[in-house]
């Protein structure tokens, strides 16, 4: 598994062994921010909060999938898909859940899975923010400047425009496809580490 190429680390795991007879303990190193994981306002905000201290009110409840897998790869997702998609419905407080099923096909499939993902513009980002959800999931790798070798801390825009609307941005979520079209009862654990901006998470809902 791979983080984005702008980063390029790779995900270790070491098994650790102890005798005589037969023990394990493994270790592994990686990025927050390689598959599954949530991302908090330290992320792009020198005094935002970290990932310990998002409440789990904000990543679990009514979520609803918002279908945009219409879209194919480098797409540059407008307001005019978002609507397409069913963005209207969305209610204040709830989790709203982009599905295009880009990480279903391409995960796994280095670097084209980040460099060729379709992406989400900050204008479309504000349009969404402004319908007032608790926290945005994405199946897709969404910030288009985070797959070039040499941006910077400013060529975050969606990140900020969402972060900075206490939002929390969940990362690499996977099979939305299964999910009926209407709202479900949604569910995110996630690693809760003092002092970081991100964590690995699992992302799940109820049927």
């Amino acid at each position: 598994t791979m983080s984005p190429p702008s980063t390029n680390m790779r995900l270790e795991i070491t098994p650790h062994h102890r005798g005589p007879g037969f023990w394990q303990g493994s270790s592994v190193h990686q990025s927050l921010h390689t598959g599954a994981h949530i991302d908090s306002p330290l992320h792009v905000f020198k005094d935002g909060i970290t990932a310990a201290e998002i409440s789990l009110d904000q990543v679990i409840g009514e979520a609803v999938v918002l279908d945009l897998s219409f879209v194919g790869a480098n797409h540059k997702i407008t307001i005019d898909d978002l609507k397409r998609g069913g963005a209207d419905k969305v209610k204040k407080g709830e989790i709203v859940l982009l599905r295009t099923d880009w990480t279903d096909k391409m995960y796994g499939k280095w670097p084209d899975y980040f460099t060729q993902s379709p992406f989400f513009p900050p204008e479309s980002a504000e349009w969404l923010v402004a319908k007032g959800p608790k926290s945005i999931g994405f199946d897709f790798f969404e910030e288009y400047c985070a797959r070039l070798p040499d941006f910077t801390s400013e060529d975050f825009p969606m990140h900020r425009v969402i972060l900075g609307a206490g939002i929390v941005i969940m990362e690499g979520i996977t099979n939305l496809g299964a999910l009926p079209q209407k709202r479900v009862p949604f569910y995110t654990g996630f690693y809760k580490i003092q002092g970081t901006e991100g964590a690995p998470a699992r992302f799940f809902a109820t049927l």
